[in-house]
Formats: C-alpha cells, structure tokens, sequence
C-alpha cells in the first residue's frame, strides 16, 4: 500500500505492509497540498510509483522507494491522477494553468523535463478535478470543472476535436470511463451522456438521475454502478 500526504506541512510518501500496516519505506517531499492517487506500474519487470504533483512529478521504486525521475510543468494543487498506456504515462492538471505531459517510461531517467523522454505535451483546457481517459488511441478530458471536451491522438498529441460543449453538463467532478466502443461522461446535476468513440462529436444516448454525482461510473460485466450523493444505482439489463 501506497500513501501520498502532499499538504501545507511536511509532505511524504510512505509505503506500507497492507497486511499489519509496518512501514516499507518513507520519503520526504518538497510539495504543497495535491490530492492526485499514486500509479503503480511495470517498467521492464521493475515496478515504479507514479505520483503528479505540483512541484514535480515523481517515480519512485516500489522495493525502496529510490527516486527513478521527475519532471515539472504541473499546475499547483494538483489533483487528477496519472493515467497509462502502451508504455505512455499522462501526467495532468489544471487549475490556475493547463498542463498534460506524456512521458515514456522506458527512457525516463533523472530530471526529464524538456527531454525526448517527454513524447508530447499540451496546455489548454485541462481538467481540476476529473482524471483523463486513454481509450483506443485517444485521450478525454474536460476543461477545469465544466462540461467542455477536448479529445486528442494519445500516441501524438494532435487535437481530433477540442472544446466541445457537452449538452446537459455544466459542471464535472467524475472522471470518464469508456467499453464497447462507447465513454461515459458524467455531470455533478446527474446526467451521463454517452459517446461514440469516433473522430467526431456524436451522442449516442443521455440519461439524467434526479439525483447529484461526483463519483465516477464503476462498469463491471454488463452492469454500471453509479454512486449518487444519497443513493447507490446499478444500471443493467
């Protein structure tokens, strides 16, 4: 188990045992208060922690914690988490500024920021709070807190289509969940609206709780689970 405590006191990192809760490892942090979720992944049979933040965006070793890179360019008070494909880890946030990096873990040694470890990056209209969703080559994600889309070529970062309004979404905390073909986006007041995953904007259906959400959508086989503000739904047929 993982645990990041990026405050306005002393920030660390610390893992521990899950199973009696004895401290692995512990690291100080340069960094103010962010609130994004460590990433553990496999990088060549080595697993790495991943953690955005404001200050720089780190890699640790989960065996001991050593420092793998960093790299800057987040905003302050980061908050979504890293997300990873095909070998490609997405760094984002936006509050007070805009900022996605695309950093391939394979090269990534040291200080990385501004080097060819570093396969693209993009500085508009990037979510506060919503994490981003790579599905099928591309990466979703709203500006700040507000029901506006921009979906790029993960593998490049080239624009596919960008600031695009979402009917019936003002406002968004959940982050995008996507299967068969379709992403799921979800506004605080209670609507989904649900997309085809294609090169243009096209709604395939909108449904509307009368109830507010912040949790993203949890999909598991046939059935999506949508955690209300008062009551627990399980959509399926």
């Amino acid at each position: 188990m993982v645990l990041n405590w990026d405050h306005e006191g002393e920030s660390f990192i610390v893992a521990l045992n899950k199973h009696t809760g004895e401290e692995i490892w512990r690291r100080d942090r340069d960094e103010r208060t962010s609130w994004s979720t460590p990433l553990i992944v496999d990088v060549g049979g080595e697993a790495q922690v991943i953690v955005a933040a404001t200050n720089r965006s780190r890699a640790y070793t989960l065996e001991s914690g050593e420092d793998i890179w960093e790299i800057a360019g987040m905003t302050v008070n980061t908050i979504p988490s890293p997300v990873i494909a095909n070998g490609i880890v997405y760094l984002t946030s936006g509050f007070r500024g805009a900022a996605v990096r695309a950093v391939d873990v394979s090269k990534a040694k040291g200080d990385i920021t501004d080097t060819d470890s570093v396969v693209w990056s993009y500085d508009q209209d990037t979510p506060y709070v919503p994490s981003t969703l790579v599905y099928n080559d591309k990466i979703y994600f709203m500006k700040g807190n507000r029901g506006i889309l921009s979906v790029l070529d993960a593998r490049i970062g080239e624009p596919i289509y960008t600031r695009q309004r979402l009917e019936g979404i003002s406002a968004i905390y959940a982050s995008p969940v996507a299967a068969a073909g379709h992403v799921y986006l979800t506004g605080r007041k209670g609507t989904t609206l649900v997309l085809s995953d294609s090169d243009t904007y096209e709604v395939v259906s909108t449904n509307v709780l009368a109830e507010e959400e912040d949790a993203l959508l949890a999909l598991s086989g046939d059935q999506i689970f949508i955690r209300g503000n008062q009551s627990l739904y399980c959509i399926s047929e």
